[in-house]
């Protein structure tokens, strides 16, 4: 494979409430909205990519706890200020900064304002 991921949804129920919760859990990040038939997308910003996702309300997609879970990389601001401030917006804490190895770095995890299962890693 050239790239593992290419694309990375993160199902919603309300496309204004979770533009709301990213908005402020990641110190202002502004999304791109867009629509393709009946997906409604707020494409998270970056600079490649290969590494790129958006949130994403349509019938196919529905929030959840289980499954598959996205680590966003938390490397610039740190895990614990992004955790506080998933806590001041309505989002829950399911796992503060822990330490996994020299190798994997640290990791915590969030239940956003939709219902997913979210982690956060930096080394």
């Amino acid at each position: 494979m050239k790239h593992l991921i290419n694309w990375i949804e993160i199902p919603v129920v309300d496309l204004d409430r979770a533009i709301t919760f990213y908005h402020f859990v990641f110190g202002g990040v502004e999304f791109q909205r867009l629509s393709l038939a009946e997906f409604h997308y707020a494409i998270f910003p970056t600079d490649d990519r290969f590494n790129c996702g958006a949130l994403v309300k349509s019938e196919f997609s529905m929030p959840t706890t289980d499954g598959v879970t996205i680590y966003f990389d938390a490397e610039k601001e740190g895990i614990d200020p992004i955790l506080t401030r998933v806590k001041n917006s309505g989002g829950q804490v399911i796992m503060e900064k822990t330490f996994l190895s020299n190798d994997a770095g640290y990791i915590g995890l969030f239940v956003d304002s939709e219902g997913n299962k979210v982690g956060l890693q930096h080394m």
